[in-house]
């Protein structure tokens, strides 16, 4: 820039990070509403609906913390493997086979009682939503293939699959057509902690509390996060970093898992084709935005979870698209990412302080 010259802080910028958030926020859905207002909606009652309609009412935050519970798992399992620069796009598919595998747990042992057919549920999302995540990692490790093109090819791979069994094979004969399974028994279904919120948000509290312990407070925690900063140095050093490839891969693909297991079980008590929305990807965004911090990753989920729910009330009030709702989150991502850079540089005046 024409008499300005950029220079690296010398200290964070602490509270300023927090402005420059909700700067680039207002920024966003600034030019959402302008995108709005192109479309001849009215701007100021667009924006308003879009914020009342996620954070509102207390109807409107039950709403937004139901679908920030499996943002929250998915962006958990995809910020660790981030850290390890290991790029898993596939959260998308490894929540299908969550999915699949806790409905293969419900229909292959759906007799047993409920404490003992829920932790098969989730073993079973686990297993298969870490094997998805797997399958990848190795073709990485032996061919030396790219995680990034082979996790997003895995993603429509999973996601047919969901689809074929439901179908298929899997499909209610009583459901006059409509691709679903049949409904599960009562203890295939996770209960309500209060009011509509069920118990996968005190899942997501433990997860958190017990991935965040096993970051900071294990060996292997600290060998993740020193393999994802240099994995030259951490080979030179003798770390275990194929084994930690697949760890992370593992882990990324079993969090997904579970937030698919709980999607199924609480949400909707079954399984059918509209439980895949995209969650997945929203959770690539999540970990992106939060720096991928744990506490900061909740935040996000949260948020990003309520322009979702604003965004359908958009959809009802006013037609708009459902792509919409897309365009917010790239918007969003954009914004603040840029407006990141200022927490690490600042623009100085050539030949002075200011």
């Amino acid at each position: 820039m024409l008499g300005y010259r950029v220079v690296k802080r010398q200290e964070p910028l602490e509270w300023g990070s927090f402005f420059i958030f909700l700067l680039a926020l207002a920024f966003s859905l600034s030019v959402s509403g302008l995108l709005l207002a192109i479309q001849g909606k009215p701007f100021a009652e667009g924006i308003l609906i879009l914020w009342r309609g996620g954070f509102g009412s207390f109807v409107a935050l039950e709403d937004t913390l139901l679908k920030s519970i499996p943002i929250f798992l998915c962006s958990l399992g995809v910020a660790v493997a981030f850290r390890m620069q290991v790029w898993n796009i596939g959260a998308e598919g490894q929540f299908a086979l969550g999915a699949v595998g806790a409905t293969w747990a419900v229909m292959t042992f759906g007799g047993l009682p409920g404490w003992l057919l829920m932790p098969v549920m989730f073993l079973c999302a686990a297993f298969a939503g870490a094997a998805w995540g797997l399958i990848p990692a190795v073709l990485r490790l032996r061919f030396g293939l790219n995680e990034i093109i082979s996790t997003l090819m895995f993603n429509y791979i999973g996601i047919l699959l969901l689809q074929y069994l439901v179908f298929g094979s899997w499909k209610d004969p009583t459901s006059f057509g409509f691709p679903m399974t049949p409904i599960f028994p009562d203890g295939a279904i996770i209960g309500r902690l209060f009011g509509r919120i069920h118990w996968g948000l005190v899942v997501c509290v433990g997860v958190a509390v017990l991935l965040g312990v096993f970051l900071r407070r294990t060996r292997l925690g600290f060998e993740l996060l020193a393999g994802g900063e240099n994995p030259r140095a951490a080979r030179y050093a003798r770390m275990p970093y194929d084994f930690l490839v697949l760890l992370v891969m593992g882990l990324c693909g079993a969090l997904a898992g579970w937030a698919g297991c709980i999607e199924t079980s609480a949400t909707l008590n079954r399984l059918q084709p509209s439980i895949m929305v995209g969650y997945g990807y929203t959770a690539i965004v999540v970990a992106w935005l939060s720096r991928l911090r744990i506490s900061s990753i909740a935040f996000f989920a949260f948020l990003l979870a309520g322009l979702r729910v604003g965004v359908e009330n958009l959809q009802l009030d006013l037609q708009v698209p459902a792509a919409f709702g897309g365009i917010i989150e790239g918007l969003i991502l954009l914004s603040v990412l840029a407006g990141q850079f200022f927490d690490s540089y600042a623009l100085r005046r050539r030949g002075g302080d200011a």
